[in-house]
């Protein structure tokens, strides 16, 4: 009898050591898991702030402005627009085109603008 009690001793006191640390790590856990949520949020205000900064950097005006001061761009007209036909050839610039061009034909060149 006495041997038994021992076996049920050093059971109870196994399953006791075991349920500290199963607790224990459930803790480390929980806290892991409560630092990655408080993470989550905080880039995702972070991804919501760039998301603005991004559209107020993009609008039309600052872009266009951008373009003329930093890369010298400057506005397309007919004396400095060449049109390519599809194999490649350049048509001679038209200083003015004709009103009476009502849409465009099929193979028709579309307007290049290369810069000089």
């Amino acid at each position: 009898m006495a041997r038994l009690n021992v076996l049920l001793l050093l059971a109870v006191l196994a399953t006791a050591l075991l349920l500290v640390h199963t607790q224990y790590r459930s803790r480390l856990l929980y806290t892991e898991l409560d630092r990655a949520h408080t993470e989550a949020r905080r880039l995702e205000v972070d991804g919501e702030r760039l998301q603005v900064d991004k559209r107020a950097q993009a609008t039309p005006l600052r872009v266009e402005k951008l373009a003329k001061e930093q890369l010298k761009m400057r506005t397309t007209t007919p004396a400095i627009t060449q049109y390519v036909r599809a194999d490649g050839t350049v048509i001679p610039a038209v200083v003015a085109p004709a009103p009476a061009a009502a849409a465009p034909r099929a193979g028709a060149a579309a307007p290049v603008r290369r810069t000089p």
